[in-house]
């Protein structure tokens, strides 16, 4: 079994806005350490990067494009550029897994309810095995449910057959 790091949509934009996305820097220094550790066991790592169109912060070209100078990729790391919530809607994510070996992913990142909930699903979907970070994603208040009641109710939904949810503490690659 091959594992790899998956970081989802971790941007300079997710950082920029207002309000700021909810205890933003704790979590991507949490995904940084993450990586440090995929990278000193060399485990490949997968970049994702969520392209919201023209005009949107996180569009392709706008400064809010860029990944989160933390968890940058390097050469040789898988990026993925995307349009859609999934990671594997309309990418070659899944070729490019398939082809490197990769039947595990280690996910972290931002927004839960979206990006990383859609990531988690579209790759189990795919016959991935899945780890979700636990404390490795977060998102912001909706006008319905707060992000504390969004991260553990999309931790304990995920955690019933899409993915074995870890503390990343104990994640292993």
């Amino acid at each position: 079994m091959t594992s790899a790091l998956m970081i989802v949509d971790v941007q300079q934009g997710t950082f920029a806005v207002s309000p700021p996305i909810h205890r933003g820097e704790e979590i991507v220094r949490r995904i940084a350490g993450l990586l440090a550790r995929a990278r000193a066991e060399g485990r490949p790592v997968v970049h994702v990067q969520h392209d919201g169109g023209p005009g949107d912060v996180l569009g392709k070209g706008s400064a809010g494009w860029p990944h989160h100078p933390l968890v940058a990729p390097r050469p040789g790391e898988i990026v993925v550029e995307k349009r859609h919530s999934s990671s594997f809607h309309d990418t070659d994510l899944h070729q490019r897994l398939t082809d490197a070996g990769i039947d595990r992913l280690v996910i972290a990142g931002m927004q839960t309810e979206m990006c990383v909930d859609s990531a988690c699903r579209g790759a189990v979907a795919l016959g991935y095995r899945v780890v979700l970070v636990a404390d490795g994603h977060t998102t912001w208040d909706t006008p319905v449910i707060d992000v504390e009641r969004i991260v553990a109710h999309h931790n304990r939904l995920l955690g019933q057959g899409f993915a074995d949810v870890v503390a990343a503490a104990d994640v292993t690659f």
